[in-house]
């Protein structure tokens, strides 16, 4: 059961950033730094992705491990109340995000995702630097890159 009411709960959630998180921003900052020019959350493509690089014909996803339910990683601790709307909402962005990769992916484009736990509890310099290589190395087989 949750210890806050509805409208207290619906104002925590609603202060919560979608977009220009702190991730995102680091990684936005990496490339630009780096030579890389891109366009941010385009919303004619699917999943409206973060960052799109369209001379690399690359997108990228920097996913939040709590949100997009990151499996196996120690940083997504699903809540212990109200499992069952969790469970169904993780469930439902993570078909979602399966969905948006490979209708990305059927256009011709590379998917990479980062995760927020590389850039905030890892390396972040080397998660970043493994971005830049991915993007730089990336063959035209429409994959999909996760960057852990």
């Amino acid at each position: 059961m949750d210890n806050r009411t509805k409208e207290q709960r619906s104002k925590n959630m609603s202060n919560i950033p979608q977009k220009n998180t702190k991730p995102e921003t680091t990684v936005r900052q990496y490339l630009f730094q780096h030579g890389y020019r891109y366009r941010k959350n385009v919303s004619k493509l699917p999943g409206r992705p973060d960052i799109v690089l369209p001379k690399y014909k690359t997108v990228v996803f920097v996913n939040g491990c709590f949100w997009h339910a990151h499996e196996g990683c120690k940083w997504f601790v699903p809540p212990k109340s109200n499992t069952e709307f969790w469970n169904k909402k993780f469930e439902y962005n993570k078909n979602r995000d399966l969905n948006n990769y490979s209708l990305l992916n059927k256009m011709g484009w590379t998917v990479i995702i980062v995760w927020e736990c590389a850039l905030r509890h890892g390396d972040a310099n080397t998660a970043l630097e493994n971005l830049v290589q991915q993007i730089y190395t990336v063959k035209r087989n429409s994959s999909i890159i996760h960057i852990e």
